[in-house]
């Protein structure tokens, strides 16, 4: 039963069920466009150990999954993390896990539109055997114009619900999910037959993380795991949307990250047996390359079917900056319904029953926050990836320990209620608070990252520690301006209902 002072956001309720949950989470990771930047780094940092790598990785995110997943079915606010962490740790807590995941989404966004923009030139260009047209992305009066209509495109299939959003998900989560597997057959059965000079034969050895014998090795596969698997808790975003009872969010958030893992350990083995780990040419560790599936399309799948590949990537881009709209939109949403940001955000569209406001802003926001930084530099844009892992591990790690926090009194009940509500959402919380610690004694290096430095000071740290100090000022001005908020007189602290649970 929802607490009593949760608010009816006006949201399009029973919109989407568990399948469309799923495919929308998936989409927002984006597979495909993840591996091709993620796959090459990893294997040059732990070679032939990268699916062990991604099963490391993949540990707290499944028990930060259980910590969501029982927070939406105890309290079923499209806030999310914003919500949740209030009702743990009040207001000004609550209120910065909101601005950081804000923050982390228009990151995100502004990098799968850069992404997205460069594989439509990249696409077209193999699809016309152009380079002049592939060339095109490279020049910032093109690059730039054709990024904020891909955002434009984007903020207007958001804009109009979950029932446009889905339809349109269904359709490129489908080609990517397929390309995808299409490749790792191919790749596969080329290797296996023995006519590919690079490949290699495929050990279980592979998947053992006690092999990898360096614990900075491990230890960057968990921060790699930020960024690969980030995204899934989209699903519990729209758990005011969702129809099938207050289970089916967490439940496909579960499900998602479970996918997620096993299209991840596929494709380290397909990539691993063909290419193999060598410094040139196919070989994983050729640093001239760090796009693997514009390197590995056509050999793999042949001149003809290679085009799909570059199309499965634009797609998973694409899908990802759509349904990457949805959580910024909805925590601001949230927010201004409990008064902690000004009111104009809570404005839903009538017909439509969106954020109408919020998903505009947070569009506006992308173009702006995209332009300025591509005008700056290239490498200032890269540095943005770098701070992103220290935002999501900020509100991940949070909202972890309020699930903790929130359900102290259910944990002696029995052996399940003290596992998944506090054994392991305080386990997942640790590792990524410790990551995040880790990386804010990282990025005080000022040649952190791409080593752009600003007065001396490194630019990473001046992008993630600047918004979230930036962050903390906005907090207190708003204060001020609605003071019923912050003192815990709208969305109350501490008030947890116990919720009977099924074996």
């Amino acid at each position: 039963m929802p607490e009593p002072d949760l608010k009816d956001k006006g949201l399009n309720r029973n919109s989407i069920g568990l399948l469309g949950s799923v495919v929308v989470a998936i989409s927002t990771v984006a597979p495909v466009y993840t591996l091709t930047g993620a796959l090459g780094p990893t294997v040059n940092k732990v070679g032939t150990h990268a699916p062990a790598i991604f099963l490391v990785g993949f540990i707290p995110m499944l028990l930060v999954a259980f910590a969501y997943r029982e927070l939406s079915k105890a309290v079923p606010d499209a806030g999310t993390s914003f919500t949740w962490t209030v009702k743990a740790f009040g207001p000004r807590v609550g209120w910065m896990c909101g601005w950081g995941l804000v923050m982390a989404t228009v990151i995100v966004l502004s990098n799968l539109a850069g992404i997205g923009t460069s594989f439509f030139y990249l696409a077209l260009g193999e699809g016309f055997s152009s380079d002049w047209v592939k060339n095109l992305d490279d020049n910032k009066w093109v690059h730039v114009p054709t990024c904020l209509v891909f955002i434009a495109i984007a903020t207007a299939i958001s804009y109009r619900g979950m029932t446009v959003t889905k339809r349109v998900q269904y359709v490129l989560v489908a080609l990517q999910l397929a390309v995808l597997a299409l490749f790792i057959v191919m790749a596969i059965g080329k290797a296996s037959a023995g006519d590919v000079p690079t490949s290699i034969s495929f050990s279980l050895d592979w998947f053992n993380p006690f092999a990898i014998g360096s614990f900075a090795a491990l230890t960057a596969g968990l921060s790699l795991s930020i960024f690969m698997y980030w995204g899934w808790d989209t699903a519990l975003s729209i758990n005011e949307e969702t129809a099938g009872g207050p289970k089916v969010p967490g439940r496909a958030a579960i499900i998602s990250v479970l996918f997620i893992v096993v299209a991840y350990l596929m494709t380290g083995v397909a990539t691993l047996m063909y290419a193999g780990t060598g410094t040139t040419g196919l070989g994983l560790n050729n640093e001239e390359e760090d796009n693997i599936f514009a390197k590995l399309a056509n050999p793999v799948m042949g001149s003809h079917l290679g085009i799909l590949m570059f199309i499965a990537v634009l797609a998973s881009s694409v899908a990802s900056l759509q349904t990457t709209f949805i959580p910024v939109a909805r925590t601001l949403l949230s927010m201004s319904a409990y008064e902690a940001v000004p009111k104009v955000f809570s404005r839903v569209h009538p017909r439509f029953k969106t954020p109408g406001f919020a998903t505009v802003t947070a569009g506006v926001a992308t173009g702006v926050f995209y332009t300025v930084m591509t005008i700056l530099s290239q490498n200032v844009l890269t540095d943005t990836i770098y701070a992103l892992g220290l935002m999501i591990c900020f509100y991940y790690s949070l909202t972890a320990f309020s699930c903790v926090w929130y359900f102290r009194k259910d944990l002696s009940r029995d052996f399940r209620e003290l596992l998944v509500k506090g054994i392991m959402p305080a386990l997942g919380g640790l590792m990524l608070g410790t990551i995040f610690i880790k990386t804010l004694i990282d990025v005080a290096d000022p040649n952190y990252g791409a080593g752009n430095k600003v007065a001396g000071v490194g630019s990473v740290f001046i992008i993630g520690v600047g918004l979230l100090v930036l962050g903390a000022v906005l907090m207190e001005i708003r204060r001020i301006v609605s003071p019923a908020f912050f003192r815990g007189e709208i969305l109350k602290r501490d008030t947890p209902v116990l919720v009977p649970e099924e074996d």
